[in-house]
């Protein structure tokens, strides 16, 4: 299944990779340019290194799903009084900080079934939209850096994550990263279907993915490098030739020392008793929306 799910998550990456420069291309012949406006030099280009980040508290502060739902709430899609039985999962994980891949499987799966007959462009459309307003400024700076420290050395730069791939793709566009691999909703006729082409994209599912798009892209894994903050990513750390543990768990800071993985924690704050669980009441109650609100609608 790890196989299915990251094939799937390469092809759907590159799709979206190719489509988006094609729009890029066609708005650029729309563009007039002035004599004050130089071009721009691109870096030269490394053909054979990339860098994979993960996305959840190592590019983001907190669960990208979560704050897509908290904009997705905001536009009437489900109530807050419909996320009573999903409140624990994300106040387990935000005072553990660790996640667990049965509670990420089951939280997403539903999630996605959310999206079930809704248009696959509307939820591009929307992440836009809920990026803007939710996610731009819970961006790790020190991140986001090392990310553009690859840009600069003429690199890849992928997200890799267990959040919908177009939803994933506009985190990467809006941060000028290359792509993103995510979990691929199975759709028909740009209609989601609800149903998941593969699993979701976690633990060996992201490993595979990287894997076969290093193969497609002509990378060399032992000269890419690859970030996160879990230790459900060893799988995917491990593939490549420099691992980096961001923010990372207790399980992966330990991994992280034993193999001698460089460790780089961009928190400013650990106090997990004092603002761990109030964060989650409120983070947690939004996130467990998506959930609950499949369930509401099954029911009635």
């Amino acid at each position: 299944m790890a196989h299915v799910t990251g094939e799937a998550s390469a092809d759907a990456a590159i799709a979206l990779q190719f489509a988006g420069a094609a729009a890029s291309a066609e708005a650029a012949e729309h563009v007039e340019t002035t004599e004050s406006e130089p071009p721009h030099e691109a870096p030269p280009r490394d053909l054979t290194a990339a860098a994979f980040f993960d996305v959840d508290n190592t590019m983001v502060q907190g669960a990208s799903i979560v704050h897509f739902a908290r904009g997705l709430a905001a536009r009437n899609y489900f109530r807050y009084s419909d996320i009573a039985s999903a409140l624990w999962i994300q106040i387990k994980f935000r005072i553990t900080g660790k996640e667990n891949s049965d509670d990420v499987k089951s939280g997403r799966e539903k999630a996605l079934a959310f999206i079930a007959g809704r248009p696959t462009a509307e939820l591009a459309t929307l992440g836009e939209e809920i990026y803007d307003e939710y996610i731009a400024d819970k961006i790790w700076p020190g991140t986001y850096a090392l990310a553009q420290m690859h840009i600069e050395a003429g690199q890849q730069v992928w997200l890799v994550t267990a959040t919908p791939v177009e939803l994933a793709n506009v985190i990467a566009k809006r941060l000028g990263l290359t792509g993103a691999l995510g979990t691929v909703a199975e759709s028909k006729d740009g209609i989601f279907t609800g149903r998941l082409v593969g699993d979701i994209l976690h633990g060996l599912g992201k490993a595979q993915a990287v894997r076969h798009l290093a193969a497609r892209e002509g990378l060399n894994l032992k000269r890419c490098t690859a970030y996160s903050d879990s230790h459900n990513d060893v799988p995917m750390l491990s593939l490549v030739g420099t691992a980096v543990a961001i923010n990372p768990d207790s399980d992966l800071q330990e991994v992280a020392k034993n193999r001698g993985w460089e460790i780089r924690d961009f928190r400013t704050a650990r106090k997990v008793a004092k603002v761990g669980v109030p964060t989650a009441l409120g983070l947690g109650a939004v996130g467990g929306a998506v959930a609950a609100v499949v369930t509401r609608r099954r029911g009635a």
